[in-house]
């Protein structure tokens, strides 16, 4: 989620994977997959700017919990994190830090 500024000053927090494309015409308008249009401060450049930070953002989370490439799917990477939120590592991510911190005692 990206946070933007309608034009009266509001905060808006927009799912930038629901954006279709964003207009600039004066003002810049995103039309989301579902026909909204929502009409913002920010430019073209700055929403692609929050939308790549955001996806970085989730890529690196992601990557966390990867163990040595062992998260090749995106629900891969949602168990492994709903396990560690829940308070059970499973098996898998528990095997997969053991190998990263025996790799990281082996390049120190």
């Amino acid at each position: 989620m990206i946070e933007l500024t309608r034009l009266n000053g509001s905060l808006l927090v927009v799912n930038s994977d629901l954006i279709q494309y964003a207009e600039a015409a004066p003002d810049t308008t995103l039309t989301l997959l579902n026909g909204e249009k929502v009409v913002i401060r920010e430019s073209t450049s700055e929403v692609i700017d929050l939308a790549v930070a955001y996806r970085a953002r989730i890529m690196g989370e992601a990557s966390r919990y990867s163990c040595a490439s062992k998260v090749s799917r995106p629900d891969d990477a949602l168990s492994a994190i709903s396990a560690e939120k829940n308070g059970k590592q499973s098996e898998e991510l528990n095997s997969g830090v053991n190998y990263v911190a025996r790799r990281r005692a082996i390049q120190d």
